[in-house]
């Protein structure tokens, strides 16, 4: 069997000749961790007739994706077995490259009692320590002169986030570990020059995101668990030369035909949260009103019981002037339509006329598109503004921090429901981070994708309400 393989960076180089018992190649995103775990382990495949060796992914469509499509892809046909019942390749000399994933705590069951020579988790930080430990106490196997090993890649963030730092970037070790055990090759979204060839605005769209994203996706940077989480969100305006650069403005009267939408998140014992926005013709949203409240202790005398709350709501949207007579969308919180113990909240809703669909729950792709609207072109115009009369949501965003454990993520421990109802509506209508980064005076614009000025927007007409 001949397969012809392109010749690897010399990070994955690195990652190949790598013969410390834990090797973690990793860092920025598009590093190239993947292919370097598909080619490795062919190659040990081919070094060694006979060898066991298993591929680990948090899901099967990930395993799939990454790794059981591109093998069954690149081997010629014919000349090598293929198992979909158990997952397992094997090559004409009897190795066998055997695939698994490990969604919940319950999969570890499926490998008791197995033995690997090597091991690959794919995407490391998505595994809990213990998890981590349990698997790699699967590599075990009795070839006479295999080796034994366990790799890893891995990005900043995620729930492994912390002990695959402390072992790997850190090297603190606690008693029972061996630091000559352990290696960490640090790989750059640079360092892929097929990535660069094939996708060379990669790099632009990880510039556009916000400092310590971008420091952790683009650099590869580890120290991301602290700090302000929106800070790329200005609530006062910030002037360079003549253009002022701000999210919070005055409201205005909001022309008939733009579309309205309703976004909301239900509080069980804490603060609910309800949004309006405006979409205008660019596709430009607009947090118009608001309505903020806590389901559990008086809110100025009256407690907000769901009746209340949606009583409110559609009180609102018959008597304001910007909402009443119009169609509203809403996009809601996917947990209001558990009704176990009775009624659900999504039903109270339907009561009052006020109706929803389940919103999207994936919270990174969600902050990300709020990190996108929130992006200003270089005429200082973001595609997402906020009325001065919505103060909830510009008092609680900037408040927000970091996930120690999941850099990535916010701390959800903050007062995050407008953040997350917010990010329900964006990802109602997502969009694509085509912009890349230039920075002036210490302000950080954006560019159009081709590096070249935008040209000047119009000046949006708004009348102020006072």
């Amino acid at each position: 069997m001949t397969v012809t393989i392109p010749a690897p960076n010399a990070k994955q180089l690195m990652f190949f000749r790598d013969r410390h018992k834990y090797v973690a190649y990793g860092g920025a995103r598009g590093g190239g961790k993947s292919w370097a775990v598909r080619t490795n382990a062919l190659l040990m495949a081919a070094r060694y007739p006979g060898i066991t060796q298993v591929i680990i992914r948090r899901s099967y469509p990930e395993l799939y994706a990454n790794h059981i499509k591109p093998f069954l892809k690149l081997l010629p046909k014919g000349c090598y077995t293929y198992n979909d019942t158990k997952k397992e390749l094997t090559l004409p000399n009897t190795s066998r490259i055997i695939f698994r994933f490990c969604a919940c705590d319950k999969d570890l069951l499926n490998f008791q009692g197995t033995e690997y020579d090597l091991m690959y988790i794919d995407e490391a930080t998505q595994f809990t320590e213990e998890q981590f430990r349990i698997l790699a106490a699967c590599v075990r196997g009795t070839g006479d002169g295999f080796p034994k090993r366990c790799y890893l890649t891995c990005n900043p963030g995620g729930i492994g986030h912390a002990w695959v730092k402390r072992l790997f970037v850190d090297r603190q070790y606690n008693e029972g570990e061996n630091a000559d055990e352990y290696s960490f090759i640090q790989a750059g979204v640079r360092d892929n020059k097929a990535l660069m060839k094939s996708q060379p605005d990669y790099i632009r769209q990880l510039e556009a995101l916000p400092p310590k994203l971008r420091e952790a996706w683009l650099d590869g940077a580890w120290d991301i668990q602290s700090g302000q989480f929106f800070e790329d969100f200005h609530d006062r305006p910030e002037h360079y030369e003549d253009r002022q650069f701000t999210h919070v403005i005055e409201p205005f009267e909001i022309p008939p035909d733009w579309k309205i939408y309703r976004s909301f998140d239900w509080g069980y014992h804490r603060p609910f949260s309800c949004g309006w926005w405006a979409v205008d013709y660019d596709g430009v949203v607009y947090r118009i009103l608001e309505m903020y409240g806590c389901t559990e202790t008086p809110n100025e005398g009256v407690r907000w019981t769901p009746d209340k709350v949606f009583s409110e709501i559609a009180k609102t949207e018959r008597e304001h002037r910007w909402l009443r007579g119009k169609h509203i969308s809403g996009v809601a919180d996917p947990a209001i339509w558990d009704g176990e113990t009775g009624e659900s909240i999504a039903q109270c809703a339907a009561r009052h006329g006020v109706y929803f669909v389940k919103g999207d729950h994936a919270r990174i792709p969600g902050w990300m598109q709020l990190h996108y609207r929130l992006a200003f072109d270089e005429n200082g115009f973001p595609q997402m503004y906020v009325f001065k009369n919505c103060r909830a949501f510009i008092r609680t965003l900037p408040l927000l921090q970091y996930n120690a454990q999941m850099g990535e993520d916010l701390d959800s421990d903050g007062e995050d429901h407008i953040a997350d109802e917010t990010r329900y509506f964006l990802m109602s209508r997502p969009i694509k981070p085509r912009l890349t980064a230039k920075t002036k005076g210490g302000m950080k614009l954006l560019l159009d994708i081709d590096g070249d000025s935008l040209k000047a927007a119009p000046k949006r007409r708004m009348e102020i309400i006072g």
